[in-house]
């Protein structure tokens, strides 16, 4: 099932995300219905909140398909290390047609549980690193432009008010 984005000014979006305590079947087909929601919206990552499910699960496949062997299912991430530093354009599924410049670190390693509530860890360069970051931000309500200044961060809101109230929002 693909489930709709959840745009920008929805609460879900800035509320902490709750820890997963059941790993069953209803969690599998989650998993399985959000990769298939991130497919459809184009995206390399996913977190719950993006499809108004306050749980604290994220998606990644930063090859969109090319490697299967790249899927990640992160329940209950948390972030054990970063180093370094990378400067990028970044976007967000929740924020379409916007992009800034963010700085993230360069190297992030992943402590998290699998399907089964195995915990393993995970440690990724580059966009994976970015990923990460990003998608655990979304799961404590945070998003990408708290990264960036004030100043650029208040014209996109203003720019989404305007497209909220013509209705393209």
């Amino acid at each position: 099932m693909i489930y709709p984005i959840v745009k920008f000014g929805d609460p879900v979006l800035e509320t902490p995300a709750a820890v997963v305590t059941s790993f069953d079947d209803g969690l599998k087909k989650l998993v399985e219905d959000m990769f298939e929601s991130m497919y459809a919206a184009r995206g390399v990552g996913l977190a719950a909140p993006q499809i108004g499910i306050s749980k604290r699960i994220a998606v990644v496949d930063v090859t969109f398909k090319e490697n299967p062997g790249a899927k990640l299912v992160l329940i209950n991430p948390v972030i054990i290390n970063k180093e370094g530093r990378q400067r990028s354009s970044e976007g967000c599924l929740s924020i379409p047609e916007f992009r800034e410049d963010v700085t993230r670190a360069k190297t992030v390693t992943v402590r998290a549980q699998d399907l089964s509530g195995k915990f393993f860890e995970h440690t990724g360069e580059d966009l994976l690193a970015r990923a990460f970051l990003h998608e655990t931000d979304h799961l404590n309500g945070k998003l990408y432009i708290s990264h960036v200044s004030a100043l650029k961060r208040d014209l996109i809101k203003r720019k989404i008010k305007k497209l909220v109230k013509a209705g393209e929002w």
